[in-house]
């Protein structure tokens, strides 16, 4: 493994790891065209990815993935062989298999929350991943495995992500189902309850009563200087 080639692929995992939260074990969707790329250029995906991606690995597929595998007959035998060896992620498929590009990219909807890569030869497949934010590629060329290099859409995700313009889509319903197991929801509810029935007197209704309070008083103190002087002219 060439040296540039893995601080190449460190650097994009860095990326991911910092904006994406991808930790170990990496779980990675291999569909049939990976498998029969590295039957074909003799590449021991099992022993050689962990290393490429400088942390523990979990390879799995699916069953539409197989199933179509199966379908095409001897031709991708091998690559059969090689995808029943993973570990079968279930989709939402059970009873109607689809292709294995639209299963793949049935298991990175919603914003990617199981932190899944992407391990595909397919032109087509590939281009509708760049399409959505924070899907690690992965592909093979010139006999060796590459990681794809971040696509526009993941650098503008991560760049609205550092301006506090844009929460993840899986985040803002983890949030919601804290704030309700905290039960935080019901305290802003009670807090906007209390302001509303808060209320105390008018200030200047107040105000208003003690003047006739002084006027009041000084009636009586008129009276009395009136009499005192009466009293003296007698």
């Amino acid at each position: 493994m060439g040296v540039t080639r893995q601080k190449h692929a460190k650097k994009i995992m860095g990326f991911y790891k910092h904006n994406f939260q991808f930790r170990e074990p990496f779980q990675v969707l291999l569909d049939g065209t990976f498998c029969q790329a590295a039957l074909r250029n003799k590449i021991q995906i099992r022993e050689q990815l962990p290393g490429y991606l400088d942390g523990a690995a979990q390879l799995c597929t699916t069953r539409c993935v197989i199933k179509e595998l199966e379908s095409l007959g001897k031709a991708l035998y091998g690559a059969k062989l090689i995808a029943q060896r993973f570990q079968v992620r279930n989709c939402s498929h059970h009873k109607n298999p689809v292709s294995g590009s639209t299963c793949l990219l049935s298991m990175i909807e919603d914003g990617n929350p199981h932190h899944f890569f992407i391990a595909t030869q397919d032109q087509e497949l590939s281009n509708k991943v760049k399409r959505k934010p924070g899907i690690p590629l992965l592909f093979i060329i010139q006999n060796t495995m590459v990681l794809d290099k971040p696509s526009p859409k993941s650098l503008a995700f991560v760049q609205k992500l550092q301006t506090n313009q844009l929460v993840p889509e899986y985040q803002k319903q983890s949030i919601v189902e804290l704030k309700e197991k905290e039960g935080l929801v019901k305290q802003e509810g009670e807090k906007r309850r209390k302001r509303k029935r808060a209320g105390g007197p008018n200030p200047l209704s107040c105000l208003k009563k003690k003047k006739k309070k002084t006027q009041e008083g000084q009636e009586p103190s008129a009276e009395k200087k009136k009499r005192r002087k009466r009293k003296r002219n007698r």
